[in-house]
């Protein structure tokens, strides 16, 4: 199984990279995202290489950095969504804007990627929302507090809509809960919390 592959980039387009190592071309289909933070033709690259083997395909997709790369596998491993559908995820959204999608359920905004409609988007959320969960726990420590997780996911949704990431919001909230002696109303705690980042 191939983990990456680092080489000279020879050619590219928006939907795959053609990489040098050692005289040998390894093409990859790559996401739009990948595509746009790409180094110049003849500098050096290192992608990270997912393997989708197919009864009559073998390709690989190189992503910039392992998480894209494990949010495709993940997307993939639903039902009903291909690498190609997976690719046009990651390439529309960035790992944090997915994952925040798929956690607070909003299918408008995965609808409207390309491939993807309200049945494929109501189930990538009902089939990765605990995935997701996971993840994030192993990220952070958990900021759903007996008590008060209502109040936590409310005041995470509004922080990651002004465009904080997950990561950032998990720490500001969690930092801001324990300035309080008990639950405080939800606009002290987003105040409280944007005065934290």
């Amino acid at each position: 199984m191939l983990e990456y592959v680092k080489g000279v980039l020879v050619d590219c387009d928006p939907n795959k990279a053609v990489i040098d190592v050692n005289g040998i071309g390894h093409g990859l289909f790559i996401p739009l995202s990948t595509y746009s933070n790409l180094p110049q033709i003849g500098e050096e690259v290192l992608l990270y290489i997912s393997t989708v083997i197919r009864e009559d395909s073998h390709r690989h997709f190189g992503f910039l950095s392992r998480e894209e790369r494990n949010l495709f596998e993940m997307v993939s491993d639903v039902s009903g969504i291909g690498p190609k559908t997976a690719l046009a995820l990651i390439g529309h959204l960035d790992h944090s804007d997915l994952e925040s999608a798929i956690t607070h359920a909003n299918v408008n905004l995965l609808s409207k990627i390309p491939g993807i409609g309200k049945k494929t988007a109501e189930r990538l959320i009902v089939e990765m929302r605990d995935k997701i969960h996971k993840k994030l726990k192993h990220i952070a420590p958990s900021i759903l507090i007996k008590g008060k997780d209502n109040l936590s996911q409310d005041a995470m949704s509004a922080l990651m809509n002004l465009g904080y990431n997950t990561l950032q919001a998990q720490k500001a909230i969690q930092h801001a809960l324990s300035q309080f002696d008990s639950p405080p109303p939800l606009s002290e705690l987003i105040s409280c919390a944007l005065k934290g980042i």
